[in-house]
């Protein structure tokens, strides 16, 4: 792995492409430090410490949301808006033209997901204002309509630069620009987040450090080959004429990921989840029922209620919410129809199944199977492991809002797919120039 990046160190294109990749995540950190003006630190760290919702939120921010700062909100409004694009081009006849228009409908479709990712972050904005302004939070007493102005603009700014900074890292630098901002702010609370809990005692539970130690090392190495995995089906090309060449039939493999949804799940699923706090934080000082469904909402909608019942019921719908949009994300994705019809085209198909309506039906049939194994690996990462983790680590009394526990479930997810991605990336520009690469 040393020879390799020596080696891509050596080549004067890649070497800029690694050191722009490092200097744009440098910025995207520095930016994570500038504070919103006016916000109360006590009354913040007060928060965070007696909502289990807002640290996992956090976690997409690289910690600007427990911070406040500029960039707060994270690129979280950006993938929601490429979500929602990616959902529309099912329901719009002119969206899924344009996405068959090669590079003139994608330049469109990124603008138009550029326009939607303002308005999320406008909305975002004036609901974390709402949170945040409540008189039993504290964090903004009292803010004029000015104050609340100024504070939707600059976390919408903010968010907007993230996403030019994504961009730029995609365009010129090394992997996907989005996911290594994310990747980022994660590594980037790594530190902090050890520190905040050996200062807080934790050097007297050096067992359950350990004892976590080999935990994230098991849950790694796990969710490296649940990525990795696929189901390999095998296809036969037959024999054709070119001309007066006489091309023979082959065998290969269509590889279906067991995880074709990534993440995308979790971050739609955790949109979904907060919904509920922003809606009760808008009749906070309201009277009567809607006061009391703003109260409700403050003590029980989170993952860390007044009692295990309340625990139980939140981390269930959590769980089956990220089943489900597993499914629903991976219909939208892979279309069996299209790639039978592909594969019919290219006089390709798959021994024992005849093309076009079989091979489709059989190609959905493997699909569901295996989607149902990265759902459930997705919710059991996201929800079951960091549960347990700190439970059998720390003993019965852990508390799950500390950072390290959020490392060990949906925080190890995204860098280990996030560095599998980039690494690849990598990979393949040395292997163009004949070196060798990260993967043996």
């Amino acid at each position: 792995m040393i020879q390799a990046v020596n080696n891509a160190f050596r080549v004067p294109e890649l070497r800029r492409k690694i050191l722009f990749t490092l200097g744009a995540i440098v910025a995207f950190r520095m930016l994570a430090h500038i504070a919103v003006p006016g916000a109360d630190k006590a009354a913040l760290d007060r928060l965070f410490s007696s909502n289990g919702l807002l640290p996992l939120i956090d976690l997409f921010s690289g910690g600007g949301l427990s911070r406040f700062s500029i960039t707060a909100m994270g690129v979280n409004p950006y993938i929601n808006a490429s979500i929602i694009m990616q959902l529309m081009t099912v329901v719009s006849e002119r969206l899924a033209e344009l996405q068959k228009e090669g590079e003139y409908g994608r330049k469109k479709i990124t603008q138009y997901t550029r326009r939607l990712t303002v308005v999320l972050a406008l909305v975002q904005a004036f609901g974390f204002i709402s949170l945040f302004s409540n008189p039993s939070v504290g964090v903004l007493k009292n803010p004029s309509p000015f104050t609340i102005v100024v504070v939707m603009a600059t976390l919408t700014a903010g968010t907007v630069l993230l996403m030019w900074i994504g961009e730029l890292i995609t365009e010129y630098g090394i992997g996907n620009g989005i996911s290594l901002v994310i990747f980022a702010g994660i590594v980037g609370r790594f530190a902090p987040s050890m520190l905040g809990f050996f200062n807080t005692g934790g050097t007297s539970q050096i067992g359950g450090v350990i004892i976590f130690g080999v935990l994230a090392l098991l849950v790694t190495m796990f969710i490296i080959y649940v990525q990795q995995a696929e189901r390999r089906i095998r296809i036969q090309s037959a024999q054709r004429m070119v001309g007066r060449k006489v091309y023979q039939g082959r065998t290969s493999y269509l590889p279906l990921k067991v995880n074709l949804a990534g993440v995308i799940p979790i971050i739609f699923a955790l949109s979904i989840m907060f919904f509920p706090t922003i809606v009760g934080n808008f009749f906070a000082n309201s009277g009567g029922q809607l006061g009391k469904f703003s109260q409700a909402v403050q003590k029980y909608w989170q993952p860390t209620g007044p009692n295990i019942g309340w625990d139980i019921a939140y981390n269930a719908i959590y769980f089956f919410l990220i089943i489900g949009f597993t499914y629903f994300y991976t219909a939208v994705v892979f279309k069996p129809d299209e790639t039978a019809e592909n594969l019919k085209k290219q006089a390709i198909f798959i021994p024992g199944i005849r093309p076009g309506r079989q091979t489709a039906e059989y190609l959905d049939k493997v699909m569901t199977r295996i989607t149902l194994v990265g759902a459930l690996f997705l919710a059991s990462v996201t929800v079951v492991i960091p549960l347990f983790a700190g439970q059998l680590a720390f003993g019965q009394g852990a508390s799950r809002n500390n950072g390290v526990l959020y490392l060990g479930g949906t925080a190890v997810l995204i860098v280990v797919g996030v560095a599998l991605d980039t690494m690849k990336q990598l990979e393949t520009q040395l292997l163009m120039r004949q070196y060798k690469g990260f993967i043996k």
